[in-house]
């Protein structure tokens, strides 16, 4: 029998990872990963913080390089290198090179991890000089090289979700004057009411020039930059602009070959990760995964999430048999000094899936007032009005919230009632804990209603 031919499309998060498991589930196949960009194996996440100066340099978070993952993984790298079209009928794809040239290579199995890809704007329609998106080392580069090379005062950016925090803060710490615009009247849409006025807090606090609630944005372009935005009659210059208005699914490639997609853009997949034809698997920012608590898909496009998945679906693609168990959403991000955890679902998703539920909230000390660092935190869970079972948390203080959100989490896939938080037997020690739990308080008012 001839050796199986695996190739895997995409080499950011999920594509290494499949790949490196494809190649040690059957040593013997022949491994091929094709990415369109300079870079593979890097991290995304860590960009806002290269931006900061946190992280040194853009090139600590480029993990491998084509030649170390050929000579540590035996599989075989083509960088630069973007992928047309598949013919699945004779199990082929299409590659062009930036060098220019074009080759097809077959295939056994194919995975495709093409990753997310930034929203555009549309009103712009031309390429800017001093407009970028954070979602790639390039990106990172292209802003870094920007700033290195020109007097920069006042920077716009256009998105209060996750990336448009983190990057403003990033902004922040250079010294840089920054406004945060944002359709929506408050940051951080779909999140908890109170955690969206505690982040507008904080970022205000921070000299943050916020503006939501924006109807129409009209950019002034001169010699291909942007000098001004006019939101809603008013003119704000700038001399950067960031898009960071969220990310969407890349599959062109799935889309032009006629492999199913989902309601939210993904791609479709069952629990081994194989998509609509039997020789294609994906995983990654491209494809929808299950909600734990609503038994349905969501896009949910998050490294480690990927990292998990790509394993699995390389491993399938070689011959394993894995399976994937539906996700609990469990996120943080850190907002100066703050920081902002949500797991499960939000107040605002369970209504929207028809739940009849409660909610409780409360507002205590991270630790002992004594301790000068003692600080407030807030919490919320909301749980199913008939059965208690929970649904959801989100809190927002120190650090201490992400353990917090990661016990709700390990709860929420136990399918425990919400009071099982009264009963938990908490830790204290006063310069890292808190004599009571803000969980245990939460989980006492839930024990009253």
């Amino acid at each position: 029998m001839k050796n199986k031919k695996i190739i895997i499309v995409g080499g950011n998060a999920a594509g290494p990872s499949a790949a490196a498991k494809a190649k040690r589930v059957d040593p013997s196949a022949e491994v091929l990963m094709f990415e369109s960009s300079e870079y593979i194996s890097t991290g995304t996440c860590e960009l806002p913080y290269v931006l900061s100066g946190l992280v040194k340099n853009p090139d600590e978070i480029v993990f491998y390089n084509a030649e170390k993952f050929k000579e540590e993984k035996g599989v075989s790298v083509h960088t630069n290198a973007f992928v047309e079209s598949i013919d699945r009928k004779n199990k082929l794809i299409n590659v062009s090179y930036k060098n220019g040239n074009k080759k097809e290579f077959s295939y056994d199995k194919l995975v495709l991890c093409t990753g997310a890809r930034s929203k555009k704007l549309p009103i712009f329609d031309q390429n800017i000089d001093n407009l970028f998106t954070v979602k790639t080392v390039q990106d990172i580069k292209n802003i870094l090289s920007f700033l290195n090379g020109s007097t920069i005062g006042n920077v716009i950016i256009i998105g209060a979700g996750y990336i448009g925090l983190e990057t403003a803060e990033a902004f922040h710490s250079l010294g840089l004057n920054v406004t945060l615009v944002e359709k929506n009247p408050l940051p951080m849409n779909g999140s908890e009411i109170e955690i969206q006025n505690l982040i507008l807090e904080s970022i205000q606090k921070n000299n943050i020039n916020y503006i939501g609630n924006v109807n129409k944005l009209t950019p002034l372009i001169t010699s291909n930059k942007v000098k001004s935005l006019n939101i809603d009659g008013r003119i704000i210059e700038t001399d950067l602009v960031i898009s960071a208005i969220g990310f969407e699914p890349n599959n062109f490639l799935a889309l032009s070959s006629g492999i199913k997609i989902g309601e939210f853009g993904g791609v479709k997949v069952d629990s081994k990760l194989k998509t609509s034809d039997a020789s294609i698997f994906a995983a990654g920012d491209n494809i929808e995964v299950i909600n734990k608590v609503t038994n349905k898909p969501m896009y949910l496009p998050l490294a480690t999430l990927a990292h998990e998945y790509g394993h699995i679906a390389g491993a399938n693609a070689a011959g394993a048999h894995f399976s994937v168990s539906p996700i609990v959403r469990n996120i943080a991000v850190k907002i100066f000094e703050n920081v902002y955890s949500s797991v499960g679902l939000t107040s605002s998703g369970a209504y929207q899936q028809k739940i009849n539920f409660e909610e409780v909230t409360a507002v205590v000390p991270n630790l002992v007032k004594v301790i000068p660092s003692s600080r407030k935190v807030f919490g919320k869970i909301i749980y199913e009005k008939f059965t208690s079972k929970l649904l959801g948390a989100s809190f927002f203080g120190g650090s201490e919230v992400i353990g917090y959100a990661d016990l709700i989490s390990s709860q929420i896939i136990q399918n425990a009632k919400a009071s099982i938080l009264s009963e938990i037997n908490y830790n204290y020690t006063p310069p890292n804990s808190p004599f009571i739990n803000l969980l245990s308080v939460l989980g006492r008012k839930i024990k009253r209603n």
